[in-house]
């Protein structure tokens, strides 16, 4: 999907000052309800804009432990794991990779105990061979899409 400088700044507007109303982003923006909501409205479509709701910390929710969990499978058995772990609350991210491993999670846990039984859960399933687990220590590069895309916008405007 193209995005244009306009798009650029609805999306940096969105990303920075995500409790705005509709109102306002036209206002500072400088343009027309109308147009900013056929704007968001393509945005949402196209699945530029996947989402509205709050971003929610798993630290302040009890849950300060994150690990990557590698997850290997048994040949063709792919989406039946992939399926049972949608069941594991503790499981905030599942992928298919290539490389070490069938899947990536990204877990999050009370405590290391609790993580211990995350992953002994995860090795119980149908399927899985093996896994290989990496806790993080500390982030840092939060989750972030404005400098993509500033730098999609740049390439927008020439």
């Amino acid at each position: 999907m193209a995005v244009d400088e306009l798009d650029t700044r609805i999306l940096r507007l969105l990303l920075e000052q995500p409790r705005t109303s509709v109102r306002e982003y036209a206002r500072i923006l400088g343009v027309a309800r109308g147009t900013l909501q056929a704007r968001l409205d393509r945005l949402e479509r196209d699945g530029v804009i996947t989402g509205t709701g709050p971003v929610l910390s798993p630290a302040a929710l009890g849950h300060p432990v994150l690990a990557f969990v590698h997850i290997e499978v048994t040949q063709g058995h792919l989406d039946d794991v992939g399926d049972a772990l949608a069941a594991v609350p503790e499981i905030v991210e599942a992928f298919s990779i290539t490389g070490g491993g069938d899947l990536l999670t990204r877990v999050v846990a009370r405590d290391n105990a609790h993580l211990e039984d995350v992953i002994q859960k995860l090795i119980s399933l149908p399927g899985v061979v093996r896994t290989r687990t990496e806790v993080a220590l500390r982030e840092r590069v939060p989750h972030r899409l404005l400098p993509l895309v500033e730098s999609i916008g740049r390439t927008a405007g020439k």
